[in-house]
C-alpha cells in the first residue's frame, strides 16, 4: 500500500499541559500520521497522554523517552511501555549492544524499538568537545553508522538519524530497517535561525530514504498550524511524485 504524504509526518506534542496537547491532536489529526510524546508531556501526564491520543485519533503513537540505563532497568521500563499500546519507542544507541538487546526483549514485539544514533543538535564540534575520536568529530556520519550497526545487531526496528544519513543506513541494512528523521525543516523555513545543526527538508529526507519525518516547530509555530501541515503534505507529495518519475 502506497504511503500518502501525511503518513510520513510525525508531530511532536511538546507541550506542558494535556489541554494544549489535546488541542493540537484535534487540529492536526486529519493531516499527520503519527503523534510523538516526549519527555515534557510524559513526565507531566504519564500514560494518560497515550490514552488521550488513542481516544481522540487513529494516528500511530511514538513514545520518545530515549531510555538509557543499565540493561535490566531498560528491560523493565520497556516491558511497561509494551503494555501502553504505542507503536514506537526510543532508546539511546550510545550504550552497549546488551542494553539494546534487553530493550528489544522487553518490548515483546508489541512496540518497535528505535535506537537514537546522534541527537540532531550535535555536530563535529560537539563530539570533539565530548572527547570522541577525531575520525568521528571530523565525520559524525561515521558514528551514526557505527551506532546504527549496533542497533541493527541488537534487533531494533530502526534508528533515529538525520536525513543525510538515511541513505547509507538503508543501503547497508535494507529497506525494512526504519529511518526516523528529526530536524526536518520545510523549504520555506530554512532561512530562519535554528538550534538544530543537522537539518534537512522533507523532500531531501525522503529522497535519501527516510521513513518518518519529525516536524514540530514549522507546524506548531505557524499562524495556522493546520494550513502549515497541509503545506508540508504537499511538499512531501511532490517529492514522492518526483521519486516515482525517476
Amino acid at each position: 500500500m502506497k504511503k500518502s504524504g501525511r503518513d510520513y509526518i510525525v508531530f511532536p506534542l511538546d507541550f506542558p499541559s494535556m489541554a494544549e496537547a489535546q488541542s493540537y491532536v484535534r487540529l492536526l489529526d486529519p493531516h499527520v500520521g503519527m503523534f510523538k510524546i516526549g519527555l515534557e508531556l510524559f513526565i507531566h501526564q504519564g500514560p494518560e497522554a497515550v490514552r488521550m491520543i488513542r481516544d481522540m485519533s487513529a494516528a500511530r503513537i511514538f513514545l520518545d523517552l530515549k531510555l538509557h540505563d543499565i540493561g535490566t532497568t531498560v528491560f523493565r521500563a520497556m516491558d511497561r511501555v509494551a503494555d501502553l499500546g504505542v507503536d514506537l519507542a526510543t532508546v539511546h544507541c550510545s550504550s552497549s549492544v546488551k542494553m539494546l538487546e534487553m530493550a528489544v526483549q522487553g518490548a515483546r514485539k508489541k512496540v518497535g524499538v528505535l535506537g537514537v544514533t546522534l541527537l540532531t543538535d550535535n555536530d563535529g564540534k560537539t563530539l570533539s568537545k565530548g572527547g570522541f575520536q577525531q575520525q568521528f568529530s571530523a565525520d559524525p556520519g561515521k558514528l551514526v553508522m557505527l551506532r546504527a550497526q549496533v542497533a541493527h545487531d541488537a534487533g531494533c526496528a530502526g534508528v533515529v538519524c538525520s536525513g543525510g544519513e538515511a541513505a547509507g543506513i538503508k543501503t547497508r541494512f535494507g529497506k525494512y530497517f526504519l529511518t526516523v528523521t528529526p530536524g526536518i525543516r520545510p523549504a520555506w523555513t530554512l532561512t530562519k535561525q535554528d538550534d538544530q545543526k543537522r537539518v534537512t527538508t522533507p523532500a531531501r529526507a525522503i529522497a535519501q530514504g527516510s521513513d518518518l519525518l519529525v516536524i514540530g516547530r514549522p507546524i506548531r509555530d505557524a499562524q495556522d498550524p493546520a494550513a502549515a501541515a497541509r503545506k508540508v503534505v504537499e511538499e512531501i507529495e511532490t517529492a514522492l511524485d518526483r521519486s516515482l518519475s525517476v
